[in-house]
């Protein structure tokens, strides 16, 4: 027994939840539901399909309620789905067991609920007022004796009928939030992707900005050099003529004080005469360049970067028209009121949607 209940579970239906009503349809993820439920999931999850006598007639899509594999149809719809004979042949089998078998019947009908006040009653009938079944002793003599009562199999087939719709239109609003749960994901990939472009948009332009100050660094620098090895060359070749100047003078000197220790006179005017004529000369500096008095300075090299350090400061994304116009008037209405001078524009980067696409497509 317990292997015919493991088999009949298997036989449910997960729209209907009740055996499999032939035809059988079996799904591309190999699973299987009644070709009526496939065609009313089908109908909710394509509420704007053409459809002839209660069936599309159209090819669509919807997604099997086991395991959420979406499900494409042709122009057949749920016609063109291929029926499980074998599961089919399952379901006669199994049935053609229950009712040739040990009874089986008479052990469902063991299950049936019996009335909670009237024990030996079982519950026949549906209270429509109080919306709970109950049985017919109930009506005639207990608290559902002035209530409207109905047949539980009409109630039973109404609400199933409601249930099967209500799974239906779940299973529909299940797709459709699967599709925006997949917008959003896509909107987020997409965010990411753009946000990824932007950045290195936005360093290319710094490293633009980057290379324009190196190269005025090696320029200005330059400057600098050149001055510095001009006055470094005039500064040497000064030197080295007073050297050799202070070096001829030494010899002098020497030649002087030589003479000095000359013992006869003769000799020492004969020489002494000349050299003082020598020593006159070299105690003149005239020919020889004076160095002026600040000439090492380079203080005149002077930079000012307070301008283009404000205007670093306020580099900034492009804003839009609107945004532009309400900072116009703003700066015109300070400007009316006295305020100081103001700093140049701000050096920007396109911001703006357009813009932006724009500078990704270049």
């Amino acid at each position: 027994m317990n292997a015919m209940d493991n088999l009949e579970k298997q036989l449910i239906c997960p729209i209907c939840l009740e055996m499999f009503t032939k035809p059988v349809v079996i799904l591309p993820c190999q699973h299987n539901l009644c070709r009526k439920c496939a065609n009313d999931v089908f109908q909710a999850s394509n509420p704007y399909l053409p459809t002839r006598g209660g069936s599309l007639t159209s090819g669509g899509r919807f997604r099997c309620p086991s395991c959420r594999h979406e499900v494409v149809l042709d122009r057949h719809g749920v016609y063109g789905l291929q029926r499980n004979l074998l599961v089919e042949n399952i379901i006669d089998m199994f049935k053609q067991e229950s009712s040739s078998g040990s009874s089986p019947a008479p052990e469902r009908k063991e299950e049936t609920p019996m009335c909670d006040v009237h024990k030996e009653e079982k519950i026949n009938i549906y209270c429509v007022t109080h919306c709970v079944p109950t049985c017919s002793m109930c009506k005639v003599f207990g608290v559902h004796k002035d209530c409207e009562v109905a047949p539980l199999t009409s109630i039973y087939q109404t609400q199933k009928t409601e249930l099967s719709d209500g799974i239906a239109m779940m299973v529909g609003n299940n797709d459709r939030m699967q599709g925006i749960v997949s917008q959003l994901e896509e909107a987020c990939r997409a965010i990411e992707e753009n946000g990824r472009r932007q950045k290195t948009l936005v360093c290319e332009k710094f490293d633009e900005l980057y290379t324009m100050l190196e190269e005025k660094k090696r320029e200005m620098s330059q400057k600098v050099t050149v001055e510095q090895e001009e006055k470094l060359n005039y500064i040497r070749g000064l030197t080295r003529k007073y050297g050799e100047h202070l070096e001829e003078n030494c010899k002098m000197v020497e030649t002087g004080i030589q003479t000095m220790e000359e013992p006869e006179m003769a000799v020492f005017l004969q020489t002494a005469k000349p050299l003082l004529k020598k020593i006159t000369d070299a105690s003149s500096t005239a020919h020889l360049d004076k160095v002026e008095r600040g000439y090492e300075n380079m203080d005149h090299f002077i930079v000012d970067f307070k301008n283009e350090g404000r205007a670093l400061r306020n580099i900034d994304f492009i804003q839009d028209e609107e945004d532009e116009d309400e900072e116009d008037e703003d700066g015109e209405e300070g400007a009316e009121d006295g305020a100081g001078p103001q700093a140049g524009p701000p050096l920007q980067m396109n911001s703006s949607p357009s813009a932006a696409k724009s500078a990704a497509s270049t």
